[in-house]
């Protein structure tokens, strides 16, 4: 296979060394439709090192681009900066091939990968701020613990100046472009806010400390080398600035109407909320958990002011779909919103009573009463739906008037 993967050079010492998944569509929940990819990394020191490995049915795809470079059975040393399975999963394989003198984690490592692998090898633990000599170059490690994993840790070669960032700044885009460069900013932004929204969301007040971590640290960066999607090698403001942005989640005038509808009422009421809100100068996403898919919602809330739920009842409960979606927000905890819940019914009426208790447990501050109706909404109803609107449009606009 050798004659099929080939490496790909990013530094002076380093190579790309990964596998791409062309056909995978989901990963835990998160919709991927342009696949992704696993990226390992060669670092071609006096002691050859192996950053990270790959998800298991693409080891052999990643020993080929390897032996493209170098025969796998010098690696010398084997970095696992992220234990999660689709960056060890082939660890054991490997290390029973290649035979390396040492395979490092951090202390949280050393213990995920025990409980995932059941591996009779040895790992030693390396510590925040420690210095691994590779002979001519050095590599330093950075725990940078919940991003997105208790054991995630950054890892410097400075001699090159890369640093392997884990999921940090990553992306799951299938190309063969190896180089953020080589494709269009307006892909970029969205699949990393896809990304970030999706898996890295709930850790940006760890995303903060972390980015101040490596400015105060003095680090040279010149590339930033992920396990998923292009490596950065240039501008590399473009997507640490865009971290920054997306961490502190500032509300900006923008709001997002989620929900699912039966017979199209409150479909209705959703249409008469949203041109309420645009009409108050809003940009408004409106998206039917009917077609729209989980992870598009976290994508149009990671940058909103406002979330707006409606449902109708099934059951004495929401729909189905309004569920999940619920849920998979609870998990992912954005911050700085402003909602409000609306809804129909046959004849209870639960669903919006439940939509906003759950507003309330994801710390959304409610600012309208909501609104419920028995069946098919009147031009009264929709009037009611119109004011929620209004009401949610002038708390977003005074917030980002502050």
């Amino acid at each position: 296979m050798a004659d099929i993967y080939s490496a790909i050079k990013i530094s002076e010492s380093v190579y790309w060394v990964g596998a791409i998944d062309w056909t995978i569509r989901d990963f835990h929940g998160y919709r991927t439709p342009h696949g992704s990819t696993y990226n390992a990394y060669l670092v071609m020191a006096d002691k050859i090192t192996l950053i990270d490995t790959v998800k298991k049915p693409f080891m052999e795809e990643m020993l080929a681009r390897v032996a493209s470079v170098v025969d796998p059975s010098k690696i010398d040393y084997i970095v696992s900066n992220h234990s999660e399975q689709d960056h060890s999963g082939c660890l054991t394989q490997v290390i029973a091939r290649v035979r390396p003198e040492k395979v490092f984690a951090s202390a949280m490592g050393v213990k995920n990968l025990g409980d995932i692998l059941h591996g009779d090898y040895a790992i030693q633990p390396v510590r925040d701020g420690e210095t691994l000599s590779l002979g001519n170059m050095d590599l330093k490690f950075m725990e940078t613990r919940m991003i997105h994993w208790p054991d995630s840790m950054f890892s410097w070669l400075e001699k090159d100046g890369v640093l392997f960032s884990q999921d940090a700044f990553g992306m799951h885009l299938a190309t063969f472009e190896r180089f953020a460069d080589e494709l269009p900013a307006d892909m970029l932004e969205y699949e990393a806010a896809t990304y970030y929204a999706n898996i890295v969301l709930p850790y940006s007040p760890v995303v903060l400390k972390a980015l101040e971590k490596v400015a105060a640290s003095g680090w040279a960066v010149k590339i930033l080398a992920p396990d998923h999607g292009p490596v950065w090698r240039k501008d590399l403001g473009f997507i640490l600035d865009l971290y920054k942005k997306w961490a502190l989640q500032k509300p900006v005038a923008k709001a997002v109407v989620v929900y699912a509808t039966m017979w199209h009422s409150t479909e209705q009421m959703a249409e008469a909320v949203a041109e309420s809100l645009a009409r108050e100068g809003l940009r408004v996403k409106l998206l039917s958990m009917n077609d729209a898919h989980r992870s598009e919602v976290l994508y149009e809330v990671l940058e909103a002011g406002a979330l707006i739920v409606g449902s109708s009842t099934l059951n004495n409960n929401m729909l189905p779909q309004m569920a999940d979606v619920m849920t998979y927000l609870k998990g992912l905890k954005p911050a700085n919103l402003v909602g409000a819940a609306f809804g129909s019914f046959g004849w209870s009426g639960e669903a919006v009573k439940d939509l906003e208790a759950m507003l309330r447990e994801m710390k959304v501050e409610i600012v309208s009463e909501p609104v419920s109706v028995k069946h098919v909404p009147s031009r009264e109803v929709l009037e009611k739906c119109a004011l929620l609107g209004r009401t949610v449009a002038a708390e977003v606009k005074k917030r980002i008037s502050v």
